[in-house]
């Protein structure tokens, strides 16, 4: 079973449930996907929302191995993005060597505001946890409590981890960042990293005609 997280955001609920159906539609394996809702964890965990962050799932990703009880591997993605290929070909990449695996993007944003106005931030090693494979045993370090308190820099830059060697590294096709890079035909996993179609502003993106068909074909209903 293929375990993937998605970020759940209000300003973007089309946006998780596209990506969600385009992974179901592609997949060889079983999947489960579970929305990171940020209200549903207020039991053991409260954070509140800064101005630099985005989403809601900004610092909820770093929960995915708790939520998995530090058992096994699990994915997690933003959830602005869509899936064209087989998602069982990147869970084939797990590797027992790494505590997580990421794309390791070297760019820096061309923008100095992306969707809703919000800033766009620039630090080392951005994007890299868009995207996850977490080894959740090994990952360990990442409570409830430190997620909660620590910096998004120590987060989003894997300080919580002993070191760099142990971020594996993934093909940029599995998170082809759309205004920030080029790649011929089309990438495996495209992030819509600076706007999604759904929004006005970036509706002519690149490859929002493939996100837009992935909605079409999630909210077509078969003919009886």
């Amino acid at each position: 079973m293929i375990r993937i997280f998605i970020g759940y955001d209000e300003n973007e609920t089309v946006a998780y449930h596209v990506l969600a159906h385009s992974i179901i539609t592609n997949a060889t394996q079983p999947v489960t996907i579970s929305p990171l809702r940020k209200e549903s964890f207020r039991s053991f965990y409260v954070r509140e929302r800064s101005d630099i962050e985005s989403t809601d799932f900004s610092f909820t990703r770093f929960l995915v191995p708790y939520l998995c009880y530090y058992e096994g591997w699990a994915m997690f993605m933003d959830c602005d993005m869509v899936n064209t290929a087989d998602i069982a070909e990147l869970w084939a990449m797990r590797n027992d060597t790494f505590s997580v695996m990421c794309v390791k993007h070297d760019y820096q944003p061309t923008d100095e505001v992306k969707f809703l106005g919000n800033v766009q931030t620039r630090y080392e090693k951005k994007n890299w946890s868009s995207v996850m494979l977490f080894n959740n045993a090994r990952c360990r370090a990442l409570t409830p409590d430190v997620v909660a308190k620590e910096s998004g820099l120590y987060l989003h830059q894997f300080k919580w981890l002993e070191g760099d060697h142990l971020i594996g590294g993934l093909p940029v096709t599995w998170n082809y960042l759309v205004g920030e890079m080029t790649m011929p035909g089309v990438p495996k996993l495209i992030h819509y990293t600076l706007g999604g179609p759904y929004f006005e502003s970036y509706r002519d993106c690149e490859h929002a005609d493939v996100w837009r068909r992935a909605r079409e074909q999630m909210l077509t209903a078969a003919k009886g």
